[in-house]
Formats: C-alpha cells, structure tokens, sequence
C-alpha cells in the first residue's frame, strides 16, 4: 500500500509541454511555501487566544469549501460568522456565552445561484451524507434545508432572502434547498473574506461586522415578537458587543451602516428602535458618532 506507481501518457515531449511541466513544478513550489506561511500564521493566532473550529464544524467548512461553496457565493451568518470577527477587527470575545452554538448557518442569493453558469463540484447535500448528516424532515417533505449530525448534535441550515412570502428556495449552484427569510438580503449583500482557523486556515465569507450588527437588532425584535426569547437576548448581547467595538475601531463604517439601516422604512426603525431600548450602552455610543 502507497508503493503503486501510476503513469500516465500526457503527450510528445516539446518544449512547450516541457515549459508547461516546469511552470507546474514551480506553482507547486509555491502552493506548498503558501500553505507553510498560512499554517505558522494560524498557529500564531491559536496562540493568542482566537477562536477556533471544532472539528465537526472545522472539517465541514473545509469540505464545503473545496466543494465551491463559498466562491458561488456562499455566505457564513449567525454565531459563526460573529467568531470570525475576532480575526478581522482584532479583538477578543467578550464572552463564551456570545460564540457558543452548535449552528452552522449559510446564506446566499437565489437569483444569484439562478444566473450564475457554474455548479459546485459535489452537491452540498451529498457533502452533508458523506459525513454522516442527515436531513431534518420539514413540512415540505420535497425540500430540506436543515441538516444534523446526530453526535455531535450540530445543526446546518441554508437560508436565502426572501421575496415575498418566506418559503422553501432551491439553490441551484449550491445543490441544496434553502429557507427565505426577510431582512437577509440586507445582511449578505456586500460580504467580505475571512480565515477560519482551522488546519492551514480556510477562507470563507461573512457578512460586514457593521452590517451583522444591525441585522442582530432587527431579528433580536424579531424573535422576541415571537417564541425566541433566549436567541433574540444572544442577538442583543452580540450587537452590544460589535457596537461596542466598531465605534472605537470603526466608526465612520458603523455610522453608515446605521443611518442606511433606517432609513429602508418604518418597520426598520421600529424594530431597530425596539432593540436599542434595551441596550443603553448601544445607544450611547450610536448618539456619539451619529451626532
């Protein structure tokens, strides 16, 4: 085992097919010197303190990454996605309580997957069966969204924007159905690039941490209109957190981010006032750099 030799006939030995062989050896070269950078750089930040991927999560992004997930236009929300601000703004979690969760939750546009001539080069829901996740019956027996791992109890969710009625969408690029919801559109409309730390490091998207902010007050007087008491708290306590953070850090992107969130219409500015009420310190610190 491992001393099977494979050849294979790639064509007439030319100066061309030589010159293509010595460019591939040479990228190779330096795929492998990239890959030792990334991977002192990781160990660099695991050294610090920042939050890293379990391993259930850390190999599943790692598997929908190679898959193309992210560059169709896959987005990380939730709790994920608030870990990963560490790396990009700087900072340390306030707190355990606000990075724990056991929810891993991908977002993306479904007109986007509906223009776009390219597919993923393994369906996400087959990815999903190969390491032992199945799918969660939903009343829609046709379509599912969400996926468990039954041992370590790790929930997966696609989700979309909504428009119109929040229904079941399929995602044909990802290869997976998705659940629309209002307010998303706003959320994963300009992400950015960010590095999990998991292996030699895995670069994902997340939505703006400005952005991820407001959206946290919207859907925390969302859901607390609804059954969802203890996540709509978690939202609070991670908006607090980032607006904490973004108007030291910073400010004039929060500014924006807050004056764009409402002005979309009064039930932006009901629900966003709603949520400041319960946070002071928050609204302290909107007042300072809004004027």
């Amino acid at each position: 085992m491992g001393q099977k030799v494979i050849a294979k006939y790639i064509g007439e030995e030319t100066p061309e097919l030589l010159e293509r062989l010595a460019r591939a050896t040479e990228q190779k070269k330096k795929q492998t010197k990239s890959n030792s950078n990334s991977s002192r750089l990781i160990r660099l930040l695991r050294a610090e303190g920042y939050t890293g991927l379990d391993a259930v999560t850390g190999a599943l992004l790692m598997n929908l990454a190679r898959s193309g997930v992210f560059r169709l236009g896959g987005t990380i929300v939730g709790t994920i996605a608030f870990r990963l601000y560490e790396g990009e703004l700087g900072i340390k979690l306030g707190s355990d309580r606000l990075a724990q969760t056991g929810d891993l939750d991908i977002a993306s546009f479904e007109r986007l997957s509906l223009a776009i001539a390219d597919k993923v080069t393994q369906s996400t829901s087959s990815v999903l069966e190969s390491m032992n996740f199945d799918p969660v019956p939903s009343l829609n027996k046709k379509s599912v969204w969400r996926w468990r791992e039954a041992r370590s109890e790790t929930l997966v969710e696609f989700l979309t924007p909504a428009c119109g009625d929040e229904s079941i969408r399929l995602l044909p690029s990802l290869g997976v159905s998705a659940q629309s919801l209002h307010y998303l559109n706003y959320l994963i409309a300009d992400p950015i690039k960010a590095v999990a730390l998991y292996h030699s490091g895995l670069l994902v998207q997340i939505p703006r941490p400005e952005v991820y902010a407001m959206h946290k007050l919207i859907v925390a007087d969302r859901r607390r209109r609804g059954t969802d008491e203890l996540k709509s708290r978690k939202d609070l306590a991670q908006a607090d957190f980032l607006i904490e953070a973004l108007a030291d850090l910073r400010p004039d992107e929060l500014s924006e981010a807050f004056e764009d969130a409402i002005s979309r219409g009064p039930k932006w500015q009901s629900r966003i006032k709603a949520s400041l009420a319960r946070l002071p310190n928050a609204t302290e610190r909107l007042a300072e750099i809004t004027g």
